[in-house]
């Protein structure tokens, strides 16, 4: 394994075949099943074909479905370790006859962000660090920096700048994070609910959307967000 920094294209490249979606710097998936002692067993099988990266392997067992997460811990991202060990993890299951699946669930994997803007991010984020319980996300701890559950289960939270008061417009938004080839089906389903496009001059990164009174969410995805290949 090299250290090189992995772009989120190569990631999905990677792993998408392999019933893993690329989602807001985390690998994910989800394994049918058809008990809690299923679940347990297949828990078992992951960890031990995880290997090095099972300690940023997050394990969700359910009587129906056990849920994946992949990221290295000391980055908040997807090295090739966790590419590798996606790969092991879906070679024995699919030997064991389980279907990793991202997609065979009641809904597709997401990530679910709050997105607060303010004015001065270094005075309100020690705010919302404490009254959330929640610390900074790992290697980036900066006074702007996102925070984040340390039992990961509550939405990470971001702070977005503002350049002058918005008093008339909700100054939090959500972001939810879904694979890249599910957001015009997400975005559609939202429009025929009563949702409007509020822009899409940033897609396919984000799209902007509000509900009939104006609060908006965007829908995100990976693509578009990598460096530029010269």
């Amino acid at each position: 394994m090299t250290d090189r920094t992995l772009t989120r294209q190569q990631i999905s490249d990677a792993t998408s075949a392999h019933g893993w979606r690329f989602v807001l710097g985390e690998l994910r998936t989800a394994v049918p099943v058809q008990s809690v002692a299923h679940a347990a067993a297949v828990a078992g099988v992951v960890a031990t074909e995880a290997g090095a990266a099972a300690a940023g392997l997050r394990i969700d067992l359910r009587p129906e479905r056990v849920l994946l997460t992949l990221q290295d811990q000391s980055t908040s991202w997807v090295t090739e370790a966790e590419v590798a060990a996606a790969r092991r993890v879906s070679e024995a299951l699919l030997a064991g006859g389980l279907q990793p699946d991202a997609t065979e669930q009641l809904r597709s994997v997401q990530v679910i962000e709050i997105a607060v803007d303010a004015l001065d991010i270094a005075a309100v984020r020690p705010f919302w660090r404490a009254v959330f319980g929640y610390r900074s996300e790992p290697g980036h701890d900066g006074p702007e920096d996102p925070i984040v559950d340390p039992q990961r289960q509550g939405p990470s939270i971001w702070f977005q700048q503002m350049d002058a008061p918005r008093l008339q417009r909700n100054r939090i938004h959500f972001d939810v994070a879904v694979p890249h080839d599910e957001a015009p089906g997400r975005i559609g389903a939202a429009l025929a609910a009563g949702g409007r496009l509020v822009s899409d001059r940033r897609a396919p990164a984000f799209w902007v959307l509000a509900d009939a009174e104006g609060n908006e969410v965007c829908v995100c995805t990976w693509q578009a967000r990598d460096p530029v290949q010269e």
